[in-house]
């Protein structure tokens, strides 16, 4: 229902923020298959942070943003000895757990990588921990910080479902926003009616352009517009519980709200927008259907729906290894997504532009049998010119049914397939990959690989026995649980 902007009555709520603030406040997660995956996703996602500590154009962005500041009992940053606000503490911390497109994904109508909302929540969680042991209480449990975990997965990924931002031009940390606005809200004691006003503080804070995530503008604002986001939420929050008034037909109201502003349809003949005709779709309730399906990057630091075609790039390394200079060809068979995310041709002006370029990550994959974010960097692109001749040669088609499978929620795969055609006549045989290696459905075979990601990042930064406890304390969920959250973050701190 469309809230017309001329009547001055104060209306209630729309019915999206109200049932996003209702699902926060009162949600109970009785699967077991959720707590146990988002052990699995903060697991992950704490690797993924520490991986990209190694690379200074990540960690000059990090710390108090006056130098020298200090913050007491205020919120720790993983790997690092910064203890910062909780606003910048959720910013670096988001920021680095995004930084090499390596933790995990959630593919719909609309993209995104729910662990971007860890910085709000982990950084929120400590420093409420900390407060509470000033004054003489009980700290957080680590419980809390899973069962935020599921709640903001949830949000974000179901109302990404069915609604296409980006092909709006808008950008999918919006839902990181709208989701730690929530859940920080939710976890520092917000009534209903600040709740309420928090989220919709949210939607109207508009939307970033995915221009930064393409060609001719790719660069590494991809890389650190999740941490903006998730800090955003925690600031928007404190805003709400602080008495500040929310906006109620954020949504819906005609002109000024976020659909007619925003989300509207243009016509292309007529060049004008179609105001009245988009509103969000919701094929599911909020549940912990999201955690539960999450996408994990187990193998490679790509952009997920590259993830199938880099798999049977690395399959048939060993076939073309040796003759690498007679292929005339290479068909990448893949659904409409990839199409118009990551197919590109022409020049790659930096490490951010390749790491979204699907032709790039398939040439390395044939090239080298294998796939790290080093691969991308300017050094090993110079030292690597037959990556860029062997891009030239890579055809992307499209598969119809791939793209239908995408989208069918018995499914949601993410196939992909490579055949190699050489100058003599001869070719490889159709690598198909239906299902990355981090999908629901190969689970029992991605987890124990997925351990091993945790491990080798892990100790890329801690020194052998600070990282083993860590790796123990992963390893049982009661325990991982019942541990309070300042303890824990102890365990980060290098």
């Amino acid at each position: 229902m469309r809230f017309d902007s001329k009547q001055n009555d104060r209306p209630e709520y729309d019915q999206v923020i109200q049932d996003i603030a209702d699902y926060v406040l009162n949600y109970q997660v009785h699967s077991d298959d959720a707590w146990e995956t988002a052990r699995y996703c903060l697991m992950d996602s704490l690797g993924c942070a520490v991986l990209a500590l190694r690379f200074p154009e990540c960690t000059k962005l990090l710390g108090p943003l006056v130098e020298g500041t200090l913050v007491p009992y205020g919120a720790r940053v993983p790997g690092t000895q910064f203890c910062l606000d909780p606003v910048k503490a959720a910013w670096d911390i988001g920021a680095i757990i995004r930084w090499l497109d390596y933790n995990d994904t959630w593919l719909a109508a609309e993209w995104g990588h729910p662990s971007d909302n860890l910085g709000a929540i982990l950084a929120v969680c400590d420093f409420l921990s900390l407060q509470k042991l000033v004054h003489g209480e009980n700290p957080l449990k680590m419980r809390m910080v899973l069962e935020a975990m599921v709640k903001a997965y949830e949000i974000q990924g179901i109302l990404a479902l069915a609604n296409s931002f980006n092909r709006v031009g808008l950008d999918h940390v919006l839902l990181v926003r709208v989701a730690s606005t929530a859940v920080v809200a939710w976890l520092k004691g917000g009534s209903r009616e600040e709740v309420l006003a928090a989220v919709s503080l949210a939607w109207v804070d508009g939307c970033a352009l995915r221009t930064y995530r393409h060609a001719p503008n790719t660069g590494s604002r991809k890389s650190w517009a999740a941490g903006d986001a998730t800090s955003r939420g925690v600031r928007l929050a404190d805003m709400a519980l602080r008495g500040e008034m929310g906006v109620p037909t954020a949504l819906t109201a005609k002109q000024w709200g976020f659909y007619d502003v925003a989300f509207s349809k243009t016509n292309a003949d007529q060049k004008i927008k179609q105001l009245g005709d988009c509103e969000f779709q919701f094929p599911r309730s909020y549940g912990s259907y999201v955690i539960e399906n999450i996408l994990f990057k187990i193998s490679y630091p790509a952009e997920f729906h590259s993830q199938t075609a880099c798999e049977a790039a690395i399959i048939l390394h060993p076939q073309v290894k040796a003759r690498i200079s007679a292929i005339d060809k290479i068909i990448v068979t893949t659904h409409e997504s990839a199409i118009r995310i990551i197919s590109k041709t022409g020049p790659l002006a930096n490490a951010a532009d390749r790491d979204h370029c699907l032709q790039y990550i398939v040439a390395v994959g044939l090239l080298f049998g294998d796939l790290s974010a080093e691969c991308y960097e300017d050094e090993f692109h110079k030292e690597h010119p037959e990556i860029d001749r062997l891009r030239e040669k890579i055809e992307v088609v499209e598969d119809k049914y791939y793209s239908k499978d995408y989208l069918d929620p018995e499914k949601r795969s993410i196939a992909s397939a490579v055949q190699v055609f050489f100058s003599g006549g001869d070719k490889t045989g159709k690598v198909e990959v239906q299902y990355p290696l981090g999908h629901r459905r190969r689970r029992e075979a991605g987890i124990p690989l997925l351990e091993e990601k945790f491990r080798q990042n892990l100790v890329s930064r801690f020194p052998p026995t600070q990282a083993e406890k860590i790796l123990e304390l992963f390893a049982d969920q009661q325990r991982l649980e019942n541990m309070p959250i300042n303890k824990f973050m102890d365990l980060l701190v290098i």
